[in-house]
C-alpha cells in the first residue's frame, strides 16, 4: 500500500486520538508550520514547471477549452443536480466540501504522469494542468466566497459572506506569488533543483499530511465524530464515485465526439476529471482555516485523490496497451 495513504489515515487516527497535539494552535504550532510549508511547496512546483514543455502543449486549443470546461464549469453544474436530487439526504458540511471538491483545479503530477504511461501528448497536459492551477488561484476562491461563504457556513452561524477580492489576494499571495517567483528563479536555480528533484515529491506528501492532522486535529477538537459517525465515510466515498465516473464517461465521450486523436483524448479524460489534492489542502486551509467543519469539508477531495489514482492508473495502462502508431517511411 502505498505510504502516503498510511500517512493520511494515520494523522486521522492521531487526530481522533488526540486532538490537540496537532491543532493549529497547539504545541507544536502546526498553523504556522503547515504556512512555511505551503509557500515552500508551491515555490518548488514553479521552479518545476518548464516553459518549454507549455510552449509545445499551446496549439491544441479545442483541448484545452473542454478540459477546463469540464473543470470548472461541468464538476459544478454535476454538483448543483446532485445537491437538489440527493443532496437533502447529506450532511450540510459534506455536501459543502463536495462543491469545494467540485471548483478545485486539475491535478499537475498524477496528471501529467498519468498521461505519459499512457503515452498520450505530455506537453499538453502539462499545458492544461498548470493553466488549470493558475486559473484555480482566482477561480476557486471566487466561487467558494459566493457559495459556501455566502452560505454563512464558514465562520459559524452569524457569519458575514467572504470578502471576494480579500480571499483571491490571500490565496494569490500564499500560492501564487512562491509559483511565479520560483519558475522565474528557475533558470539560475536549476542545476540546484536538480538535485533535490528527487525529494520534492516527499516533501509536497509530507507538507499535505501536516495539513490533513491539523486540519483533522482542529476538527475533532470542535467535535467532529460526535456530530458525525461511520456513515459520513460512506456518504463521502459513494458520493467521490459518484463524481469521479460518469466524469470520466463524458471525458472520453467528449473526445471522441470532437475528433481527437487518442493522445489528445488521454490529456482530456486524465486533465478534465481529476481534482488536486497538493493545491486543495493548502487553499482549504487558507479559507476554511477557522471553520469547525474544516474536517468535513476536506473528507471528498482526500477520498477522491485516492480513487482517482487507482482508477486513472487502471485506465492509463490500458490506453499504453494500444498498438503503436505505424511509422511512415519518408524515403
Amino acid at each position: 500500500m502505498d505510504w502516503f495513504l498510511l500517512a493520511m489515515v494515520a494523522a486521522v487516527a492521531l487526530a481522533s486520538v488526540m486532538p490537540e497535539w496537532g491543532r493549529s494552535e497547539g504545541p507544536l504550532h502546526l498553523g504556522q508550520v503547515t504556512d512555511v510549508g505551503v509557500f515552500l511547496l508551491f515555490f518548488l512546483h514553479g521552479m518545476g514547471l518548464s516553459t518549454d514543455s507549455l510552449r509545445q502543449g499551446a496549439t491544441r486549443w479545442r483541448l484545452h477549452l473542454l478540459v477546463q470546461c469540464c473543470t470548472y464549469v461541468l464538476f459544478p453544474l454535476w454538483w448543483a443536480l446532485l445537491s437538489v436530487t440527493v443532496g437533502r439526504g447529506m450532511s450540510p458540511d459534506l455536501l459543502m466540501g463536495f462543491f469545494y471538491l467540485a471548483v478545485l483545479p486539475s491535478t499537475v503530477s498524477s496528471s501529467v504522469a498519468m498521461t505519459a504511461l499512457a503515452r498520450g501528448h505530455v506537453a499538453a497536459a502539462v499545458l492544461n494542468a498548470t493553466l488549470s492551477t493558475l486559473l484555480g488561484v482566482f477561480l476557486t476562491p471566487l466561487l467558494v466566497s459566493l457559495v459556501i461563504g455566502a452560505s454563512g457556513l464558514l465562520g459559524g452561524a452569524g457569519a458575514q459572506p467572504l470578502d471576494v477580492g480579500a480571499t483571491m489576494l490571500k490565496v494569490a499571495q500564499m500560492l501564487l506569488l512562491p509559483f511565479v517567483v520560483g519558475h522565474l528563479l528557475r533558470p539560475l536555480l536549476a542545476p540546484a533543483f536538480a538535485r533535490i528533484k528527487p525529494i520534492t515529491t516527499v516533501f509536497d506528501r509530507g507538507v499535505i499530511v501536516l495539513l490533513v492532522w491539523s486540519a483533522f486535529s482542529d476538527s475533532v477538537a470542535d467535535g467532529l465524530w460526535s456530530r458525525h459517525g461511520a456513515g459520513l465515510l460512506l456518504q463521502a466515498t459513494v458520493g467521490a464515485l459518484v463524481f469521479l465516473l460518469p466524469m470520466l464517461w463524458f471525458t472520453r465521450w467528449a473526445a471522441r465526439k470532437m475528433g481527437f486523436s487518442v493522445e489528445d483524448e488521454i490529456v482530456a479524460v486524465f486533465c478534465g476529471s481529476k481534482k488536486t489534492l497538493a493545491s486543495g489542502m493548502p487553499m482549504a486551509k487558507l479559507l476554511f482555516g477557522g471553520s469547525a467543519a474544516m474536517g468535513v469539508l476536506i473528507l471528498p477531495i482526500m477520498l477522491y485523490h485516492q480513487i482517482q489514482l487507482f482508477v486513472c492508473a487502471v485506465m492509463a495502462r490500458r490506453y499504453a496497451q494500444r498498438p503503436a502508431a505505424p511509422v511512415v517511411d519518408q524515403a
